[in-house]
């Protein structure tokens, strides 16, 4: 089955841009509203953060909600050694460099497919001062996540993630544009009543 990622959910790239502009992204992704953004850690390269109110789960072609698949926002804000470390591998590896000057981040499109449990960016953006993108990369290799060990900075974010989305199902769902199949809202609403089952079972 093929998803549209941006048909799905928005980055809210446009709403942080009005928010942010002309702050440092240093300084501006602290005061991101909590009720959209929610921090996860922060590290001596960058702040990581993930948009809860855009996080869903992929769509089919016919529309129906696939709860397999979980379609997740991220921002990273960098410190001045990462911005840095960006520019000079960009310069070094010849590649554009209109607007680095003002590199302040990045954001990324998740997709973790929970079944296989693996983790795939299918579209990564730098960011500049006003959060608008610098440069746009699409469609890396998914990863597993049980290859990622517990002090992993990427593997810490990513179990962080999925926590959240376990405990906010019903939320997630309301985000997303497509319907639910008749057999998840069966599974769903068994594990929401387990002791119906049982019930059945001790009264035979």
């Amino acid at each position: 089955m093929k998803y549209s990622i941006k048909k799905i959910c928005a980055m809210g790239m446009a709403a942080g841009a009005l928010l942010l502009s002309g702050q440092s992204a240093i300084e501006a992704v602290p005061a991101l509203p909590k009720d959209t953004f929610e921090w996860v850690q922060s590290t001596a390269r960058a702040g990581y953060y993930f948009n809860k109110e855009q996080m869903c789960y992929a769509v089919d072609k016919e529309g129906y909600i696939d709860l397999n698949r979980l379609i997740v926002p991220t921002v990273k804000a960098y410190d001045p050694v990462q911005i840095e470390d960006v520019v000079a591998k960009r310069r070094w590896r010849m590649m554009r460099m209109d607007g680095y000057d003002t590199l302040a981040g990045a954001a990324d499109y998740l997709e973790f497919n929970l079944e296989e449990k693996t983790v795939r960016i299918t579209e990564h953006n730098d960011l500049d001062d006003g959060w608008n993108p610098l440069s746009v990369e699409k469609n890396y290799g998914a990863v597993n996540l049980e290859s990622y060990g517990e002090k992993d900075v990427d593997g810490k974010f990513y179990r962080a993630i999925l926590e959240y989305a376990a405990a906010h199902q019903e939320e997630i769902i309301a985000h997303t544009k497509g319907e639910l199949r008749e057999a998840d809202k069966e599974k769903l609403e068994e594990a929401k009543n387990p002791s119906k089952d049982g019930d059945k079972k001790d009264k035979k």
